[in-house]
């Protein structure tokens, strides 16, 4: 047998592995930053979306930041323990939740400034690499939403 059958299962083959390795890096290179806000990688996004967005329910958040339910819910209690935000039932329809930033968390903001700005010196890219990269990765996130993985 030839081991060049066996080429496409080398690590060094695989795009999933450097994009799991660079996403794990560069959420590591964060974590100075997000300290100093007592906020982890996964708040942060989604204090993100809440800064933009300042009212959305559970599950438009979960979508946004490709979430499940048993990873949201827990992460916006402890958010909620914080004050960066308040969860309650919508009074249209019960079975949503309501997801809506609160003044402590909208004050986090300007704190929240230094954290791209410190992240774009640990990441040495240009505009024109970074905008492709970023395009890149949403054109692949978008393939995969539209596609089911095969068993």
């Amino acid at each position: 047998m030839s081991d060049t059958k066996y080429d496409v299962l080398k690590i060094k083959n695989q795009l999933c592995f450097p994009l799991y390795a660079c996403s794990r890096e560069v959420i590591r290179q964060y974590k100075p930053f997000l300290d100093k806000l007592d906020l982890t990688y996964t708040q942060y996004i989604t204090m993100l979306v809440l800064w933009e967005a300042r009212c959305l329910t559970a599950k438009e958040l979960g979508e946004w930041l490709r979430l499940d339910s048993g990873t949201l819910t827990p992460l916006l209690k402890k958010m909620e323990q914080k004050g960066l935000l308040t969860r309650k039932r919508s009074t249209m329809d019960e079975r949503h939740l309501v997801v809506t930033i609160t003044e402590e968390g909208e004050k986090l903001k300007d704190r929240a400034l230094a954290v791209p700005q410190g992240l774009h010196k640990c990441v040495p890219l240009e505009p024109d690499e970074a905008a492709t990269l970023y395009r890149l990765l949403y054109k692949i996130l978008g393939s995969l939403r539209e596609t089911e993985p095969e068993a």
